[in-house]
């Protein structure tokens, strides 16, 4: 049998060649030719899994290192018996901790203190749990928008009218889809408080970005609309900006990549459904104050120098995001 695997993602070269023919290349060179006689992917973002790429293909299974699968024709894949798997929660610690760096910013440039703010998390998953408990811990006054979870569970769950009308940060943590594509819009940015935040580190078109710019809103990014070929005038004029990289921790990779590996252990039968890369310490939770994540925030995450770097690199963005130096997890 034979894998063909995105060779950027990292901690895998080598832990399924005993069992298959694998094939490692750049998400440019994953093409329709080179994917044909695979009876596997383990891909990124970068590769979009489509009747294009796996129409002749003998695809039998996707993994995918990242928590969306937006970049997967879902519908093909049922249709043609393709199983798809992805790595929900695998870098959740990873965005907390972007997050938590874009509060402490916006804090210190306000002189304000958590307890002054108000901050809506849209969407409450794997990431946007941790943000909201993390977030009441730290003292901010939290308000939850989540419509499935709210359908499924009931509980004080917000809209998004009332967290536009009422939070002083919005922090966006959804998939994409149909009904999320540009939630943040013209019509819901025009009432939101006049000098509310918003903060983006889902997927780029859940916000319209240009509405975003022209409405004058302070904005902190780390996905965008049209990546890596940002407009430029939406990159240079986000107060933080980063290169789709919120996730990108030690932990959070390597989780992925254990999440891949173990799905396609389990689909064919291999011995490695509790692989977990060698020389990784998984992350010892812990809910940290307020003053000890401004404390130690500087040795371990320095937002504002890769914002810069981005912002007068803007032509780099995918090199940067290839090349990242992957920060450890500390909470």
């Amino acid at each position: 049998m034979r894998v063909v695997i995105d060779s950027a993602i990292p901690y895998i070269a080598g832990v399924l060649d005993r069992y298959a023919e694998v094939t490692y290349l750049p998400a440019k060179e994953i093409t329709p030719e080179r994917v044909k006689d695979a009876d596997a992917l383990i891909i990124r973002t970068r590769t979009r899994c489509n009747a294009t790429l796996l129409n002749r293909s003998t695809i039998k299974i996707i993994a995918t290192a990242t928590i969306g699968t937006d970049h997967i024709d879902l519908d093909f894949c049922r249709e043609h018996g393709i199983i798809v798997c992805s790595a929900p929660g695998c870098n959740a610690r990873g965005v907390l901790q972007w997050v938590a760096a874009v509060l402490c910013h916006i804090t210190a440039n306000d002189n304000r203190t958590p307890e002054s703010y108000t901050l809506g998390v849209v969407g409450v998953g794997n990431v946007g749990s941790l943000v909201s408990t993390y977030a009441r811990h730290w003292g901010f006054r939290v308000m939850e928008c989540d419509p499935p979870r709210k359908e499924r569970e009931g509980g004080e769950f917000y809209t998004i009218e009332e967290i536009a009308h009422n939070c002083d940060i919005i922090t966006l943590h959804t998939p994409l889809d149909n009904t999320t594509h540009h939630l943040i819009n013209r019509e819901l940015i025009g009432s939101m408080r006049p000098n509310a935040t918003i903060i983006n580190a889902s997927r780029g078109s859940v916000t319209d970005n240009r509405a975003v710019l022209e409405s004058g809103h302070r904005y902190y990014f780390d996905v965008w609309e049209e990546e890596p070929n940002i407009a430029r005038d939406i990159l240079s004029n986000a107060t933080l900006a980063t290169p789709h990289i919120a996730g990108y921790s030690i932990q959070g990779k390597a989780n992925a990549s254990a999440m891949c590996i173990r799905a396609i252990a389990s689909f064919f039968g291999f011995p490695l459904c509790s692989w977990y890369p060698t020389g990784i310490t998984p992350t010892a939770p812990q809910l940290i104050s307020w003053d000890e994540l401004r404390t130690t925030l500087p040795s371990r995450y320095d937002i504002e120098t890769e914002s810069n770097h981005l912002k007068s690199h803007s032509e780099d963005f995918e090199t940067l995001r290839n090349n990242y130096n992957y920060r450890e997890e500390w909470f």
